[in-house]
């Protein structure tokens, strides 16, 4: 949803790419989430894919949901530490750096997480204007 959310910005020079650390190449979104986007009129089509070297290589920023797989980024790409962050981290909370993964739960979980991660990344995008 995040991916979606922030594409739908339409930031000039905004370039965005979602990519998992575990995840399985080829799944589309969950039926909730593209729901919750299509609920909110926000274009979709999510195909999962893995990070790779060459993504983490590529992005000026990397913005994770959660500490957990923010440190299994900084494992596997130590070089990367200076632009990872988690999304709550890098848009100002203070604490509990974690967004809540609504996977496998009840719409009202996800609407909950979508409306997190909009404003979350309202937050961040004003961090990155000059």
């Amino acid at each position: 949803m995040a991916e979606a959310i922030l594409k739908n910005k339409h930031l000039n020079g905004v370039e965005v790419k979602s990519a998992g650390i575990y995840a399985a190449s080829g799944s589309e979104a969950s039926p909730h989430a593209k729901s919750v986007l299509d609920d909110n009129k926000i274009p979709h089509n999510h195909r999962s894919r893995l990070l790779t070297g060459a993504e983490v290589e590529w992005a000026d920023l990397i913005l994770t949901m959660t500490g957990s797989h923010k440190f299994a980024i900084l494992q596997q790409f130590p070089d990367a530490g200076a632009k990872v962050f988690t999304l709550k981290e890098y848009s100002g909370e203070p604490f509990n750096h974690d967004v809540v993964d609504p996977y496998g739960g009840i719409l009202g979980m996800y609407e909950t997480t979508f409306r997190e991660l909009n404003e979350l990344i309202n937050k961040a995008i004003e961090k990155l204007k000059p």
